[in-house]
């Protein structure tokens, strides 16, 4: 269970250093930047902790795809940024994908076993 916690830490230091990444570019401050390495760098490493445990299709689809739409959310609310349509079906889109990955991985580790 506790690979589970290590894959959210994983996003929230992803989408961190994504989000400080954005607010470095828009100040000129090269402090994001330098944040925005040491964040992604720790990412990186919770999520080869992760892959020992997590298939590593599972733990990619789950590290990326909620990292995508939070820091979508994150746009939308702290940099202003539009959240169309479109843009909210894609989320609705990969979402129920990595839904429908983690099951179709539970299925088919249940019938090898």
């Amino acid at each position: 269970m506790r690979h589970w916690f290590y894959l959210a830490a994983a996003i929230a230091a992803e989408v961190t250093g994504t989000s400080l990444l954005k607010w470095g570019a828009d100040s000129g401050n090269l402090l994001g930047l330098a944040a925005n390495f040491c964040l992604l760098a720790f990412s990186f490493y919770l999520l080869a902790l992760v892959v020992e445990h997590i298939p590593v299709g599972v733990a990619y689809a789950v590290w990326e795809g909620i990292g995508i739409v939070i820091i979508s959310l994150v746009g939308f609310a702290i940099f202003g940024e539009t959240l169309s349509t479109i843009k909210s079906i894609a989320i609705i889109a990969i979402i129920t994908g990595i839904i429908l990955l983690k099951r179709g991985t539970a299925m088919s580790e249940s019938a090898t076993a």
